[in-house]
């Protein structure tokens, strides 16, 4: 078995509404960062998981995203899967 790192980031789809990421333009701009015309607010996760090779790595990873981490109903979600032992680098 090898230990992969699963980075995942968890979206609102663009036509959901995003009250945090509102929230967070209005507070930039109050701050003087007037040229911020849209913020996104999302989630993100990173997953230490054995898995047999990448396939079963990313197997597991959609699984998990698609039954506990993301909404599939107003989110999306992109993820990478990488060898533990160098995460920045495909194996």
């Amino acid at each position: 078995m090898t230990i992969w790192i699963a980075k995942i980031d968890v979206m609102l789809k663009p036509s959901v509404n995003d009250p945090p990421g509102l929230a967070i333009r209005d507070a930039l701009r109050q701050l003087g960062f007037g040229g911020v015309s849209s913020t996104r607010a999302g989630k993100h996760f990173e997953i230490s998981l054995d898995a047999a090779d990448r396939p079963a790595a990313e197997d597991a990873v959609q699984s998990m995203c698609e039954t506990l981490l993301a909404n599939p109903v107003v989110e999306q979600f992109e993820f990478t899967v990488a060898a533990a032992d160098n995460p920045n680098k495909d194996a």
